[in-house]
């Protein structure tokens, strides 16, 4: 996209982490800014932000997973700006453990936030975009979804949230080369960070009937949290340099959007276990110690 003053930009997780600072991103490039967030307080606070920036805001407050309130969001968004120009499925959640350990109910509300909700962005605004685009031969659109490292390299004790991930990353490919088929006038990409210090960890606060405190965890649940919250506390990479870099390849039509490239390494290892047909390496090799912790909590159970 060349273009970007004046048209709508439609973000879900728009109340905090990526997508807040997306939605600033998109407010100074003079976009008209729709928020979509499940947490009402922290949306409110985030348009409240946003429109005393100058920009004009739509918030709306939707769990992602329900495909009729992502319509919802759509038609409020149509009757209220017209068919936006880019569209950000970026609401997600975290969970942890040994894969086992989850329950379907987890598999159920994960799922259902971090993959349907990517799928409901896409099967409702891409073909209203597509309309557009026909109707418009000026008109430009783009579509950016959230997936993770988690989704190119399968650390343990990630296994619910690295499948959500993998799953994102090849609906996103197969986006792509669909919209190639039929348009060149509306295009996608894949955001694919590493540990960032968001609220992601503790996403259970958003799920409805969640047991309350870290006592309900596993010791691999617990583990592995521990490790996220300290890898996330020592990035070097913030929620805003992230959407510098949406906005970036957004303007680039650039299809990966990797932020942090020293993970790259551990996704070249894994192709080469593939296509050597070895077992599959330890994503944790260039991290000292981490695999010896995990074993040392979970066999001294």
């Amino acid at each position: 996209m060349k273009h970007l003053k004046g048209k709508a930009a439609v973000i879900t997780g728009a109340a905090s982490g990526f997508g807040l600072e997306l939605a600033r991103l998109a407010a100074a490039e003079g976009m008209q800014v729709v928020l979509a967030d499940i947490e009402a307080q922290a949306l409110a606070r985030a348009e409240a932000e946003i429109s005393a920036l100058g920009a004009q805001t739509l918030a709306f407050r939707l769990d992602v997973s329900k495909g009729a309130e992502v319509q919802a969001l759509a038609d409020a968004t149509l009757a209220r700006f017209g068919v936006p120009g880019l569209v950000f499925n970026n609401a997600g959640v975290g969970a942890g453990g040994l894969v086992w350990e989850n329950t379907e109910a987890d598999w159920h509300w994960l799922l259902g936030v971090n993959l349907m909700g990517v799928a409901h962005g896409v099967r409702i605004f891409t073909p209203l975009m597509l309309e557009a685009a026909r109707l418009d031969p000026a008109y430009e659109g783009h579509i950016v979804n959230t997936a993770s490292m988690a989704g190119m390299q399968s650390a343990p004790t990630l296994g619910l949230y690295n499948t959500s991930k993998f799953a994102v990353v090849g609906l996103t490919e197969t986006l792509h080369h669909d919209l190639a088929l039929v348009t060149g006038q509306v295009s996608a990409s894949v955001l694919c960070p590493a540990l960032v210090n968001t609220g992601i960890g503790r996403s259970e606060r958003n799920r409805e009937g969640a047991p309350a405190g870290d006592s309900a965890l596993t010791a691999s649940q617990r583990a592995g949290r521990q490790l996220t919250e300290q890898g996330m506390a020592m990035s070097q990479v913030s929620a805003a340099d992230v959407a510098g870099q949406v906005m970036q390849a957004v303007r680039e039509q650039r299809f990966y959007i990797f932020t942090h490239p020293g993970a790259l390494l551990n996704v070249r290892t894994r192709a080469d276990d593939i296509l050597q047909g070895r077992q599959p390496s330890d994503p944790f090799a260039d991290l000292p110690g981490v695999t010896d912790y995990l074993k040392a909590q979970l066999r001294r159970q």
